[in-house]
């Protein structure tokens, strides 16, 4: 095979499990992000639900060991970053970092996993034609999802704190502090400082998780065009190895830091400037 045919070879590849599977209503719904995340979802609560219903004040099974630990260790974190009542910040962080978790660990799954079941199923051709892709957080439309809920989540605490009129005055008066007339040039300032600094947030957190799993995606794209060939399957065996250990630590640290800063905002919108 010609350097030229492997290459088109491959960029079909890619192109094809770059591809969502759509369902047009008026605008193109990733049905496959959507049905991936809602089970995956679906699973974490239940999974955890069943812990808690089961749970017993004796010697803990294994089962619930673990999803004490996990449970502990958030709210730990929820305890040393924010100060105030935690009863609905550390289950909104559990909820974040686990469907978060099972988001990304999909990016473990086989890539053509999918595909062979289809073909298995359905044939060659309906395979072909069948695209579906298994990782939600690596669609920005989830990851933006996601950080849109946790903005509005951000400005329900701000006002829950400050109240509409007392969080509606910061806006207008920090973080340039001024008095009489110079109060009145400075507000149309603050105003578009703070309006920036509020989408910063979402986008920032949105951004980050996207290019990290959209990023991790790729390169096993890439690995896996050195499995076509008899001289690149033995490197291209330890590379997908090697790359997919080191992508459980990419797997779990972004999730966490999208768990922290969100507890970080949900801090700074209950505290004046």
């Amino acid at each position: 095979m010609s350097t030229e045919a492997a290459t088109g070879g491959l960029n079909e590849y890619i192109a094809h499990h770059l591809t969502h599977n759509v369902v047009s209503f008026g605008t193109g719904f990733h049905l496959d992000t959507w049905l991936v995340s809602l089970v995956l979802g679906l699973l974490f609560v239940l999974w955890f639900g069943l812990k808690a219903r089961k749970a017993t004040a004796g010697v803990p099974s294994k089962g619930q060991a673990f999803v004490e630990i996990i449970v502990e260790f958030i709210d730990g974190q929820v305890k040393d970053t924010f100060h105030g009542d935690r009863r609905s910040v550390t289950p909104l962080a559990l909820t974040i970092f686990m469907w978060i978790v099972f988001m990304n660990t999909m990016d473990l799954v086989p890539l053509d996993l999918p595909g062979w079941l289809v073909q298995t199923t359905a044939g060659h051709e309906v395979a072909h034609h069948t695209y579906w892709r298994l990782v939600p957080t690596a669609d920005l439309n989830t990851t933006f999802g996601l950080s849109a809920s946790v903005f509005f989540i951000l400005l329900g605490h701000a006002i829950a704190a400050k109240g509409g009129f007392g969080f509606g005055k910061e806006l207008l008066t920090a973080p340039f502090h001024a008095h009489g007339a110079m109060a009145f040039v400075l507000a149309p300032v603050n105003l578009f400082m703070n309006i920036i600094e509020w989408l910063v947030k979402p986008v920032s957190l949105a951004m980050r998780l996207f290019g990290n799993m959209y990023g991790g995606e790729l390169v096993f794209m890439l690995i896996a065009g050195l499995l076509a060939g008899w001289a690149t399957f033995v490197p291209g065996i330890i590379a997908n190895t090697a790359w997919a250990i080191f992508h459980i630590l990419i797997i779990l640290l972004q999730a966490f830091i999208f768990m922290i800063l969100t507890v970080v905002y949900i801090a700074g919108a209950r505290e004046s400037h």
